[in-house]
């Protein structure tokens, strides 16, 4: 087993590729683990460690020049936790005949925000159900899965399936609540259209002193039995008669059942009324 050291990286091809990006080339060199990779000084923007015996993606110091890293044909089965820390500028991942087997497995790749291209043909993980929609929903940025354009209708799919975190569809969402008026809360438009407004209609009260003293007057003006019967009548149940105008007043008074006192008086009127009687 070859380790990478400075010397091999010094001794090994060095060449910009077909994209224009500078390209360190450390394939078949049968590397076991990724380590002082520091000694390129972050100065490549493409790694090639394709054809070498990797086991696990980890042992990457901060490369923030890194966007191409080609793995292809090797034994890569974990993956670090961290490894988007390390490659924070990290586009294109080719992982192809490695040994990834579960989707679990693949999660840590979400931590590689700006990933936009990743291949992970010929591991056995690509056969679990729901693979692709898996990646699509744990990697929004990412445009090509294995070589193939990742649609709109996949997104939409894969956001349906995993609604939450852990996969699990999303629950029905919960009735709205009933609206309720809060003291000192300004309601809605909305809330007003929806509820109906209730109209309360306007307290009534019983006659005032100047209306009692008209009727007291009457009653002493008064030429017959049934007169003074009748407007006795009026005074105990609060009621101004309409013939009766006070100071003021025009004289075309509605009628009492229009006015705002034909509902029997208040128990402090009634004591007023009473008391004025007993003058």
């Amino acid at each position: 087993m070859v380790r990478v050291t400075a010397d091999l990286i010094l001794r090994s091809p060095q060449y910009f590729n077909a994209v224009r990006e500078r390209e360190l080339d450390l394939r078949g060199n049968k590397i076991g683990v990724i380590e002082n990779l520091g000694a390129t000084e972050d100065q490549y923007a493409s790694i090639d460690l394709s054809d070498n015996e990797i086991v696990k993606l980890e042992g990457f110091p901060h490369l923030k020049r890194l966007t191409t890293l080609l793995l292809n044909n090797n034994r890569i089965a974990r993956i670090n936790p961290n490894i988007g820390a390390a490659l924070p500028k990290l586009e294109t991942l080719v992982l192809t005949n490695n040994r990834l087997s579960n989707l679990v497995d693949l999660d840590h790749l979400a931590t590689l925000g700006n990933l936009l291209n990743l291949c992970l043909l010929d591991n056995v993980v690509t056969k679990r159900p729901n693979y692709r929609l898996h990646l699509i929903h744990k990697l929004p940025k990412l445009r090509l899965l294995d070589f193939k354009k990742v649609k709109l209708k996949e997104r939409q799919e894969a956001k349906k399936l995993f609604a939450t975190e852990n996969g699990a569809p999303a629950k029905a969402p919960p009735p709205p609540p009933a609206k309720t008026f809060v003291p000192g809360e300004i309601p809605s438009e909305d809330s007003l259209e929806a509820t109906p407004v209730e109209v309360e209609e306007p307290s009534r009260k019983g006659p005032t002193p100047e209306q009692i003293i008209a009727i007291k007057t009457a009653i002493a003006n008064s030429q017959t039995l049934e007169e003074v019967a009748r407007l006795e009548k009026a005074l105990k149940l609060g009621q101004l008669p309409s013939d009766i105008v006070l100071p003021g007043e025009d004289g075309s008074r509605k009628s009492t059942t229009d006015s705002n006192i034909d509902v029997p008086p208040s128990t402090q009127q009634s004591e007023e009324i009473t008391a004025m009687e007993e003058e």
